[in-house]
């Protein structure tokens, strides 16, 4: 059976004889033939290697990831989503914040933090931080970038964010005195 005629194939051969009838069908089967060609790509459309450019953006914000630039090139792009897809599960380690950073930045990433792992009563006092260094915040704005950054540390952890020699994130504060 002929895929693209499958529709009239089904019809009885008495129909098949009245030309308006089977361009009627015809039409119907030309429209069905559309929905069983995009349920056939369906697969397809969450795979970041394979969706179409298009799509590639908002499967992105699926995992959370809103600041892709839709004029990068598309291969960056489509590194951009899976990587991020990637780090998912270890979203917040110290692991994942260099391969997001890395992957953001355009550059090595340099990730230091107090976590670790104590005995009962061993810990250290301050053990919530991270220090975060990189040279660049590739094609993001010094502000989009920290907006990535803050939604990959958690919220009881107190961090610093470095852009070669410049603290972005907290912004530091000049001037102010505490009297």
């Amino acid at each position: 059976m002929s895929r693209d005629q499958w529709l009239l194939n089904q019809l009885p051969v008495g129909m098949l004889g009245d030309d308006f009838f089977t361009r009627f069908v015809s039409i119907f089967q030309a429209e069905a033939g559309t929905l069983t060609a995009h349920a056939d790509n369906l697969p397809h459309l969450a795979d970041p290697t394979l969706t179409p450019p298009a799509m590639l953006r908002w499967l992105a914000t699926w995992i959370g990831t809103t600041s892709i630039d839709p004029d990068l090139p598309e291969e960056t792009q489509r590194r951009l989503v899976t990587t991020a897809s990637r780090t998912l599960a270890r979203r917040g380690t110290l692991g994942s914040l260099e391969v997001v950073l890395g992957l953001f930045s355009g550059g090595p990433a340099f990730v230091e933090d107090g976590g670790g792992v104590w005995g009962e009563g061993e810990a250290p006092p301050d053990h919530a931080w991270v220090v975060m260094r990189v040279e660049s915040t590739g094609t993001l704005s010094d502000a989009d970038f920290v907006t990535l950054v803050a939604d990959h540390i958690p919220a009881h952890v107190r961090a610093e964010l470095w852009v070669g020699d410049r603290q972005i994130w907290p912004q530091p504060t000049v001037g102010v005195r505490h009297d």
